[in-house]
């Protein structure tokens, strides 16, 4: 569908002088209903001039009427033999200069998480030039040091649809060739719709990291237990004391001949 000129001073205009819905001035200029209402509170284009649509002949007064009247019913724009053959041309994207230093990082971004873009699209996604991504794939520009990568719909240099729609055009073409891709290369090429609307991959805290093995359980520490070899119960002093048999003979022996060897050493002091 075709949208009026100068759309958001247009959505002024209606705002200030009809009592169309929010619904319809949004429909009518390609506006979202939420802006509509942000215009009417005063928030969303604060100091925007209205631009009178029926003098410049884009909409019909009965048509403003007949909408009012019924809030189910669109506006029509009016068509305009003038606007024939005036599509948007196709061409590189103009980029303003407050954003223009901001490509290089998203341009590293593309290289580095979606190599599967060709130089074609990631030039028509940020508006740059051939070159200056084939400088930055092979790492020769001359602030390569510098560039850190950056997300381009961060920096508002594309839409987020852009970026999935060249994204799932680039998975296309590489299955068309029969290119097999490993696993990382499939996640990149998921749109964000589709991650979003995929389930959260149950992860680990990290504060119990390496203790998928352990167990609270007593039957563990039991058969652990049971298999150490008995070395007998020193639990008190008597049977940590307690010698075998043989050993007691050993003892009253040796106490023998030491009392044997006194009473020589008393002989031989007496002569």
């Amino acid at each position: 569908m075709a949208k009026p000129i100068m759309a958001k001073a247009t959505a002024v205009w209606l705002v200030d002088n009809t009592t169309l819905t929010f619904k319809q001035i949004a429909d009518f200029v390609g506006m979202h209903e939420l802006e509509i209402q942000g215009i009417a509170d005063g928030d969303v284009a604060a100091g925007v001039k209205g631009f009178d649509p029926v003098t410049n002949n884009q909409l019909s007064a009965e048509d403003i009427e007949l909408a009012e009247k019924d809030p189910q019913r669109g506006l029509k724009l009016k068509h305009n033999p003038a606007a024939q053959g005036e599509e948007k041309r196709r061409g590189p994207r103009y980029t303003p200069l407050s954003k223009r230093q901001d490509r290089p990082a998203s341009i590293l971004w593309l290289v580095k998480f979606h190599p599967e873009l060709t130089d074609a699209q990631i030039g028509k996604l940020v508006g740059t030039t051939k070159p200056t991504i084939q400088a930055i794939r092979e790492r020769t520009h001359w602030n390569i040091s510098n560039i850190q990568p950056i997300d381009p719909v961060a920096l508002g240099l594309c839409k987020q649809s852009e970026l999935d729609e060249a994204v799932q055009k680039a998975a296309g073409t590489k299955v068309a060739k029969g290119t097999v891709m490993n696993d990382d290369e499939r996640r990149k090429l998921v749109s964000t719709e589709q991650s979003l609307g995929m389930d959260a991959e149950p992860r680990m805290p990290t504060a119990i990291e390496g203790l998928e093995t352990f167990s609270l359980t007593e039957s563990d520490d039991r058969q652990a237990d049971e298999d150490k070899p008995d070395r007998g119960d020193y639990r008190d002093a008597e049977s940590f004391f307690n010698l075998p048999d043989g050993a007691h003979e050993n003892d009253d022996e040796d106490d023998d001949e030491d009392d044997d060897e006194k009473k020589g050493r008393d002989t031989r002091k007496g002569r």
